[in-house]
């Protein structure tokens, strides 16, 4: 589960992470965050996010690797952590299990 200071910085950076893509990406397609998980040790996070149109996961996917490094450089300017842990960015499988469920259990 994590700490209750992982769980805040988790929030805060997934926060910042919709904000950057809201304003970073070409809108082709919709990046939704909807989680980041943080390490112990603070020094790790994962950004995972949902893509709409589902065609275009690979190319956002490949868009937010290639913006990793702006990314950080958007989390030193908006959040007020000491260190800045080290980002990666991964397609919420998760989230993209239980909607298909939601479609299937509504049919």
């Amino acid at each position: 589960m994590g700490s209750r200071r992982q769980t805040q910085i988790g929030e805060a950076i997934a926060h910042l992470a919709g904000e950057f893509f809201a304003r970073e990406s070409n809108r082709q397609s919709l990046i939704t965050v909807t989680r980041a998980d943080v390490s112990p040790d603070i020094k790790n996070v994962t950004v995972y996010f949902s893509v709409l149109p589902e065609k275009l996961e690979n190319v956002a996917l490949n868009f937010a690797k290639r913006v990793r490094t702006d990314f950080r450089e958007y989390l030193k300017e908006h959040s007020v952590l000491r260190y800045l842990p080290t980002v990666d960015f991964a397609l919420d499988l998760g989230e993209k299990n239980r909607q298909r469920i939601d479609e299937l259990t509504r049919k």
